[in-house]
């Protein structure tokens, strides 16, 4: 049996705003429904109300991708629809991309952040946590998700409702 190596490769991260050149690399990572949504979300942030963000690599390949919503809570940037590449979970990625958008709160002029994590998924809840936001409530929440045989159907869940005054 040959010999494994292993190492530490660090790699230098930026993150941009989406654009539509970005989509065919997000395909990987988003189901096709979520996909047919983009152009009419990339028109959203054009008129300021979101901002879409991915984090890319040094070659310019989008490995994860978030939002930031202006206008959902006043005072507040709202961080939704995170997504990190599955086979580059865990490494870093996501803390980028959500101080990032922190950074673009703080821009802005705004003290407060909120994030939302479901309640069936404990890693996002403690990575917030450990980015200094505090739970404050939860609610119920519902989207479209593609079922096995490739319909539609409606997901129901609760997410925890996370703060951290920025």
């Amino acid at each position: 049996m040959g010999t494994i190596h292993t190492g530490v490769v660090k790699l230098p991260l930026t993150v941009r705003d989406m654009t539509e050149a970005d989509l065919p690399e997000l395909a990987c990572f988003y189901p096709g429904h979520v996909m047919a949504t983009m152009p009419a979300e990339l028109e959203r942030a054009r008129t300021g109300v979101v901002d879409h963000l991915v984090v890319c690599t040094p070659a310019g390949v989008p490995v994860a991708k978030g939002a930031v919503n202006w206008d959902e809570i006043p005072g507040a940037g709202v961080i939704s629809t995170l997504s990190v590449r599955a086979e580059l979970r865990s490494i870093g990625i996501g803390t980028v991309l959500i101080q990032a958008s922190e950074e673009r709160m703080r821009a802005r002029g705004l003290s407060r952040s909120e994030i939302g994590a479901e309640e069936n998924n404990p890693r996002a809840r403690a990575l917030y946590e450990r980015l200094g936001y505090v739970v404050y409530g939860c609610e119920p929440a519902s989207w479209d998700e593609e079922k096995p045989d490739g319909t539609l159907g409606r997901y129901e869940t609760t997410c925890t409702l996370l703060r951290k005054d920025l």
